[in-house]
């Protein structure tokens, strides 16, 4: 007896439902599991926000590099390679990924598609910033790039003049971990027990709040930089409890008064050794104020 039809799932609408099934993100049968139901929305989510960005550089420069770091398996590569990249002669997209048996099977699968402009780098975030991807990177993704991955993507698009970087930052432990060692402590109030350590004494709260002033000071670094920044919801909760979303796009030149609020929170929490992480411009080097 042959199964029931069962009615398409409207997340799949427009999607080549061959490269989904490559990617495993659909059964044979082209059904959804919860996991992959999430999966799916995300990128696809994601995918509304990035597709404007490919489309304005690819209006004013007449080419597009987007490189998505820590990518995976590349489900973000591949949707966006198949939406938007498939049908246009320009454009290329680079994934980075440390674990060489992804990027392999990457390599393999894009070549099986016939996805020419695709290319794979077995390299940390770290190590892509010193290998020569492309002679022009105009937009950076880290998609749940962990700790301090998102930074060095940070650092990648900064060192490639990169027009828009597209960020949802997963697991920060290191500024959570700096707090822990200052606790009761402030740069402000040196005394211990200053007022402001209660919203880190119990370690909950320092893992939340370590990860929400990461991200405070990972904007303040992007603006410092002549970003405007843009920070929103990727998904609903329902689906995911890392679901910041960081979009930044170059307007101008560095700003005195991001760089100045900048090195103002690191100071107030004690943070200055963490000032190379998070990428304070050298004095003189801002030219102009916000």
């Amino acid at each position: 007896m042959s199964p029931p039809p069962h009615t398409p799932d409207p997340l799949l609408s427009g999607q080549s439902i061959e490269l989904l099934q490559h990617l495993h993100i659909v059964t044979r049968d082209g059904r959804l599991n919860q996991d992959s139901r999430r999966k799916l929305k995300q990128v696809q989510h994601l995918l509304h926000f990035i597709e404007p960005l490919l489309l304005d550089v690819l209006q004013r420069r007449g080419d597009v590099t987007l490189v998505d770091h820590g990518c995976g398996k590349s489900y973000l590569g591949f949707l966006l390679y198949d939406r938007f990249f498939k049908a246009r002669s320009q454009g290329r997209v680079i994934g980075v990924e440390a674990r060489a048996e992804l990027v392999h099977s990457a390599q393999a699968l894009a070549q099986r598609l016939g996805f020419a402009r695709m290319g794979f780098v077995a390299a940390t975030v770290q190590q892509a910033l010193q290998a020569e991807l492309a002679p022009v990177v105009d937009v950076v993704t880290a998609l749940h790039a962990c700790d301090t991955a998102t930074d060095d993507a940070i650092a990648f698009a900064l060192a490639h003049r990169a027009q828009h970087l597209v960020l949802v930052p997963c697991c920060q432990a290191e500024v959570a971990s700096a707090l822990r060692q200052y606790k009761g402590l402030s740069a402000a109030a040196p005394q211990p027990r200053a007022p402001l350590s209660e919203l880190w004494r119990h370690a909950l709260h320092t893992r939340e709040f370590g990860s929400h002033l990461t991200n405070v000071l990972r904007c303040l670094q992007l603006e410092a930089h002549g970003y405007q920044v843009t920070v929103t919801e990727l998904v609903g909760w329902e689906h995911s409890l890392k679901n910041e979303l960081i979009l930044a796009r170059k307007v101008g030149p560095p700003r005195a008064h991001a760089r100045q609020r900048l090195l103002q929170v690191l100071e107030q929490f004690n943070l200055p050794p963490l000032q190379q992480r998070f990428g304070v411009p050298a004095p003189g080097h801002s030219t102009a104020a916000a």
